[in-house]
């Protein structure tokens, strides 16, 4: 091994936690030591197949694991032994005793949103408070739609336009994978409490944000959508608001007018661009409904909730263990490496 490469685990196999895997596995400067599991079913054997070493998260999955053939190449402690960093795609309440091990052993660790800030003491999203993260032990990256949420509003107040911002969510039911397990059929189900935690949970990363966030649970499995109220600090015209996202990092845009009228047709798009998994890593915004009228903004954007956060945990990472010390630099190589764009469909030049 190289000694400029982070050696990276990943431990919890899932939704989020193999799109990670394959993440780090495409960094020049990481190398994925193993993934840890305690499955034994067709997940794993994928992570098998696509050539990684696996080890077993409990001393009783080992067992299960190599009565299902599975090559175990030891256990979560094993792992921990050769590894510098270590990306945590566990469920809920399995991360925080996760967290003191880790910290035992002296491997930094990267969280995600599902657990809570104080878990850490600090939540990451790449542009806004990268240099925040460099040389801690752990961080939080957080969730989907609060990783969307910092990306466009961050961009809206690095660019000197933000005065304060209401958002109401659409939120898919379950993961699609997940669809045959629970959900919402034939209904939409407003959640009790405004703010949904979605706005707090962004001021853990911007705390001066000026933000409230309503949400509602929808009958599909797609993805989310946001629909954003922006006051904005004076009159400004569509163009600049649009440069102020451009100027972001992993915010592309999507047109209703190239027939992406709905999440569905978005998510297809990234299926026939040859997307792994059909994933799109950045906020899809809509470019052509985005509307503004004098200091007023209104504008929405598609949130592929098992992808999003992917990029962002590549970055805490290195962030953690200083591998990089410049934001942008460590967004660049990451977003390079993963094949990230600023405009799905970009447009046609005339002839």
């Amino acid at each position: 091994m190289a000694s400029d490469k982070v050696r990276v685990a990943v431990n919890g196999y899932g939704v989020i936690g193999k799109r990670i895997a394959d993440a780090v596995a495409l960094q020049p400067d990481m190398e994925l030591v193993g993934v840890a599991d305690v499955v034994s079913d067709w997940r794993i054997r994928v992570a098998e197949q696509r050539g990684y070493r696996i080890f077993a998260s409990t001393p009783e999955a080992a067992g299960d694991m190599k009565a299902g053939g599975i090559r175990v190449a030891g256990s979560l402690s094993d792992l921990l032994g050769q590894v510098d960093v270590i990306a945590d795609a566990t469920p809920k309440k399995v991360a925080p005793l996760n967290h003191e091990r880790y910290k035992a052993t002296g491997v930094k660790s990267v969280f995600q949103g599902g657990e809570k800030h104080s878990l850490t003491g600090h939540s990451f999203v790449a542009q806004a408070n990268y240099a925040t993260a460099l040389g801690r032990d752990s961080t939080r990256v957080v969730s989907c739609n609060t990783t969307s949420i910092v990306r466009t509003l961050g961009a809206l107040n690095a660019a000197g336009l933000l005065r304060k911002a209401r958002g109401v969510l659409v939120r898919r039911a379950t993961d699609p994978w997940e669809s045959d397990h629970s959900g919402v059929m034939n209904t939409v189900v407003p959640e009790k409490d405004i703010p949904s935690h979605q706005g707090p949970d962004a001021q853990t990363v911007l705390p001066d944000l000026d933000v409230v966030t309503i949400a509602v649970v929808a009958a599909h499995t797609t993805s989310h959508l946001h629909a954003w109220s922006v006051e904005l600090t004076r009159p400004a015209s569509k163009e600049e608001v649009l440069e102020a996202f451009r100027q972001a990092p992993r915010i592309a845009f999507l047109r209703q007018g190239d027939g992406l009228v709905a999440l569905n047709s978005t998510l297809e798009l990234m299926s026939d661009l040859g997307r792994p998994r059909g994933d799109m890593w950045e906020v899809g915004l809509w470019e052509d409904g985005l509307t503004v009228r004098g200091d007023e903004l209104f504008y929405n954007y598609q949130v592929y909730n098992q992808a999003i956060v992917v990029p962002e945990t590549v970055d805490a990472i290195r962030a953690l263990s200083g591998l990089e010390t410049d934001a942008l630099a460590s967004i660049r190589r990451t977003d390079a490496a993963l094949g990230l764009v600023r405009d799905f469909l970009p447009t046609s030049v005339g002839v």
